[in-house]
């Protein structure tokens, strides 16, 4: 029992550890995480035989369909091995976190959708070629497992519409999932999570968009960046920009050398009008990228598919 005591301590200034991993340099990190990982995992291995050894039991007569007997606790022995949260359920935890800092409201994207809420609220008239960009599932029902999180603006601009009339301004952002009609490569997922943002005011104009970009990119890598955009096209929005930040030197960067982020630009009056918001009074902007993209850069990761997967040995180095 004294050892296990001695390997349970050690355990858990292993976990203390890994509360630091944000002071540690980016490039640092994923060797970092590694290190500690090999670590921990062999900590538990060496609790659980000194578990076994304490209870004495048969290992190979123990019933793996359950924990335990009947009315019994659960023995620390099975504790040690339960799973831990998904990178990507983590990051989107900090990336909401970021953004409620910065006063804005956050709401869940929907699972399934419909032509409407894809399409119609969005500026996209029918048959509009502006919809093959968006080539997604459609179940035999004609629901539409949304292709991107914009589906909910015209939700969140009907929910938050008391704000203007209180003279408050409508801040949302909408995390989901969002599934593509892809051929799955290295950075294309078939499914995959964006983060859209929706604010609507008297007097917003693009400049204060860019600064709440800029601030998000820079809180979420812990660092300084210089931003730029480019013209782009979207239906629901005039201007529409494509936003890049300057790639971080942590991860081979060179100045000069920038990554398109996501796409933006202000809200097009016929948005304003679907919602019910008057067009000539309000204006607004809109973003939306994907997660999976930011969380990549973060860790250094080379391929999107990892996510998915399934692959115990990647999801242990989180």
């Amino acid at each position: 029992m004294e050892e296990l005591e001695r390997l349970k301590a050690e355990l858990k200034k292993i976990n203390a550890e890994a509360g630091k991993i944000r002071e540690i340099p980016v490039e640092e990190r994923a060797e970092f995480g590694r290190k500690l990982n090999k670590q921990k995992q062999e900590i538990l291995a060496r609790i659980v035989e000194e578990e076994k050894k304490a209870l004495d039991v048969d290992v190979s007569a123990i019933d793996v369909t359950a924990f335990s007997g009947v009315n019994e606790p659960m023995p620390e022995l099975y504790s040690t091995l339960m799973g831990s949260e998904h990178p990507l359920m983590s990051e989107i935890d900090r990336v909401a976190e970021i953004y409620r800092l910065m006063g804005f409201e956050v709401l869940e994207s929907k699972q399934l959708d419909d032509e409407y809420h894809m399409f119609d609220s969005l500026n996209f008239p029918k048959e509009h070629p502006a919809r093959d960009g968006y080539d997604t599932f459609r179940t035999e029902e004609g629901f539409i497992p949304p292709a991107h999180t914009s589906t909910m603006q015209n939700r969140a601009l009907k929910r938050y519409k008391n704000n203007l009339d209180e003279g408050k301004a409508i801040a949302v952002v909408i995390p989901g999932r969002v599934y593509r009609n892809e051929d799955v490569d290295a950075t294309h997922e078939h499914t995959f999570y964006q983060c859209e943002g929706v604010y609507v005011s008297e007097d917003c104009t693009l400049g204060n968009m860019l600064g709440i970009l800029r601030e998000f990119f820079e809180k979420y890598y812990e660092q300084k960046l210089n931003i730029r955009t480019q013209p782009g096209y979207f239906p629901f929005t005039e201007p529409s920009l494509e936003f890049m930040i300057e790639k971080p030197k942590a991860l081979g960067g060179k100045k000069g050398d920038f990554l398109e982020m996501l796409g933006c630009g202000m809200i097009h009056p016929n948005v304003l009008k679907m919602a019910g918001i008057d067009p000539e009074r309000y204006h607004g902007f809109a973003w939306g990228g994907g997660i999976d993209r930011l969380v990549m850069l973060k860790y250094g990761l080379k391929d999107v598919r990892f996510f998915e997967s399934g692959n115990l040995n990647f999801l242990r180095e989180f």
